[in-house]
């Protein structure tokens, strides 16, 4: 077994945010999201360069120093190749093993279990020839993009006989792997219990911020605050000064004294990004 996180996108609709940062590194609850993905695989027993790989496109270079040596690292040239051709990309490295694929952008919280066991049922009597995806039942069973009437939230389970014969060419792990799995029986949906947000908007992205903060805030140590915070993340080095309201604060922010920010995300060269 080995695992591979993908954070080569772009990740489009977060923007104007990922114009400064990756998605994948883009902190929730103070932490980037790659951190995350990469803890809780170290959870299940999966570190190093030779059983985790991390690929990267859009900003590569701050995915790569974030990665160091922690895991092999997968940079794609020109535009990402997608979630299939990021696996193909791979192959080489794979090498006739089973593939846990987990997306660097994915929010998952199960206070039942710590990081890594969370995905136990995921991984337990895997065969290691059928396709398995990480799912929670869909709020609408019948819409697109649903799997036995389950939404994917961010892990999968893929064989080699599948992974061997992915091209390194832009595609989709859906098209590519999933739902032809789906249509020959050999595709099964493990449930998952606890939380999951997609990050993949303003919106996620501070609901997933406001849960790893719980009922209250969550400050960093070295963050300065002598305003106001309800149910707030505030970043390294941030000052406030002002009010703080259900809101995100990228390390490095001010807030000023008369400010009231409430739903919004806040980076350090002053951008402020509306989560409505």
């Amino acid at each position: 077994m080995c695992a591979v996180v993908l954070a080569a996108g772009a990740g489009t609709r977060l923007r104007p945010l990922t114009d400064r940062l990756p998605k994948a590194l883009c902190p929730v609850g103070n932490e980037p999201l790659l951190d995350r993905a990469l803890d809780r695989l170290a959870g299940l027993g999966l570190t190093g360069r030779d059983r985790v790989a991390v690929n990267a496109c859009y900003l590569g270079d701050q995915v790569v120093e974030r990665v160091g040596d922690r895991a092999h690292r997968s940079v794609e040239p020109g535009d990402p190749l997608g979630t299939a051709g990021g696996i193909g990309n791979l192959r080489d490295w794979i090498a006739g093993r089973g593939v846990l694929v987990g997306n660097a952008d994915a929010y998952l919280a199960d206070p039942a279990a710590p990081p890594g066991p969370d995905l136990a049922a995921l991984l337990d009597g895997w065969d290691g020839d059928t396709v398995r995806l990480l799912g929670q039942p869909a709020p609408d069973p019948t819409e697109p993009g649903t799997f036995d009437g389950h939404r994917f939230v961010g892990f999968s389970l893929l064989p080699w006989r599948l992974v061997r014969d992915l091209p390194p060419t832009f595609g989709d792990l859906v098209r590519a792997v999933w739902r032809p799995a789906e249509a020959a029986g050999t595709l099964t949906v493990v449930p998952y219990p606890g939380t999951f947000y997609d990050t993949g908007t303003p919106a996620d992205y501070l609901a997933a911020n406001l849960h790893a903060a719980g009922d209250g805030n969550l400050v960093h140590p070295t963050a300065s605050v002598s305003g106001r915070c309800h149910r707030a993340v505030v970043g390294a080095g941030a000052v406030v000064r002002g009010t703080v309201t259900r809101s995100v604060l990228w390390p490095g922010t001010e807030v000023h004294t008369g400010e009231h920010l409430v739903d919004v995300v806040r980076t350090a060269d002053g951008l402020t990004v509306p989560a409505g």
